[in-house]
Formats: structure tokens, sequence, C-alpha cells
């Protein structure tokens, strides 16, 4: 019997080896639908990035960082990328992402003295003490879209600084005026206040 289910089983195998494969073998689509349209789920990366489109789309340099060079040096930024808490699942675990740019504000020569001034006292709290203004950025899971994002705030920043304020007219300036003169007159009302309780709690020692 044992002979018998060898022979068999080896009859069966050699069948099977010298049989010629079907014409053909039926694929398996897993993302095609009936209609042969492509299935998108709604974690697909064009419903996730609608702005992200194509196959060299990961590791396109955006505009931004490609005309840096025009209006920001970037020989005088300190560039660097760390771990980034922001989109990107597993991927932010991994690759270090988020984009850190820094420089030196009161030497940056390719920007107007009064314009730095400003920038100092608006943005005092992005300065470190060795006066190196700081911006990051970890709004994208690729680190050219961080950069630009970064380029972009310098840019943003500049552009706030250099409007010059407004000059009131005479009717803002009169409202303003009043404002300040019943703040006062609240402040000082309030004050009288206080100080007539106070004058209460005192104990007379005979």
């Amino acid at each position: 019997m044992a002979v018998a289910r060898s022979l068999r089983w080896g009859l069966s195998r050699a069948r099977a080896c010298l049989l010629p494969p079907p014409a053909h073998f039926p694929h398996r689509y897993l993302h095609k639908q009936v209609d042969g349209t492509e299935f998108q789920s709604i974690y697909s990366l064009d419903k996730l990035y609608p702005e992200s489109r194509g196959l060299d789309t990961a590791w396109k340099v955006p505009d931004d960082a490609k005309q840096a060079n025009k209006d920001i040096p970037l020989d005088r930024l300190t560039i660097s990328y760390c771990r980034s808490s922001g989109p990107g699942g597993q991927n932010v675990n991994k690759v270090n992402s988020k984009a850190e740019v820094r420089f030196h504000l009161a030497t940056a020569d390719w920007i107007e003295e009064t314009v730095r001034q400003k920038m100092a006292i608006t943005h005092k709290n992005k300065i470190n003490r060795s006066g190196e203004l700081i911006l990051t950025s970890e709004c994208s899971r690729y680190q050219f879209r961080n950069l630009a994002d970064c380029l972009q705030k310098i840019r943003d920043m500049i552009a706030e600084a250099r409007q010059t304020a407004k000059e009131p007219s005479k009717e803002d300036a009169a409202l303003w005026r009043i404002r300040i003169e019943n703040m006062n007159r609240e402040r000082l009302r309030k004050k009288r206040i206080n100080s007539v309780i106070k004058t209460n709690r005192r104990v007379d020692v005979d």
C-alpha cells in the first residue's frame, strides 16, 4: 500500500510539472472596481493631502524653497531638522521632518535696520539669549515643505514690519482721548472706594 501510494503521488507530481501552464491567469485587482475606476479610501493620500498629486510629489521642492535665494540668503541661515509631532503617523517617529530655521537678527544686513528693530520688539518671544530669531514648522511630513513654511514666515514677518503705522484721524484721536480719560476716572473712583474700606477696618485703640 505504501509503495502504491508513493507511486501515485510521484505520477501526480510529474503530470503537474509536464502540463503546460494555463493561457491566462485571472489577475486580482485589489484596488480596482468593477467598472475599471480606481478605488480610493477616505485615508488615501489624495484626500488627506489634496494639494499633493503625482509620483514625485513627496520629494518635490516647493517653489518657495527654490526662490528663497532671491530674497532670503540661505547661507546666512542655520537650518536643522528634528523629530516632528505633526501629521505623518509612524513616519514622524523615523524621519527628521520638523524644520528649524534660525539667524542672528542684529547682524542680518539683508534686512533694513528699522525693520529689524520692529521685528525685535514684535517677536521678542522668538529670540533667544544669543540674539537668534528661531522659527519652526511641522505642518507637513516632508522636510522641504516645512522649510518652505519657515521661509514664508520670515517673509511675512518682514512684510509686517515694513508696514507704516497709519496716522489717526481727528475723530479717532478725540475718541481715544475720551476713552483714556474715562479709564483714569474709573481707576480713581475704585481707588477711593478701596481707601474707604481700608479706613473702616481700622480699630481705634484708646
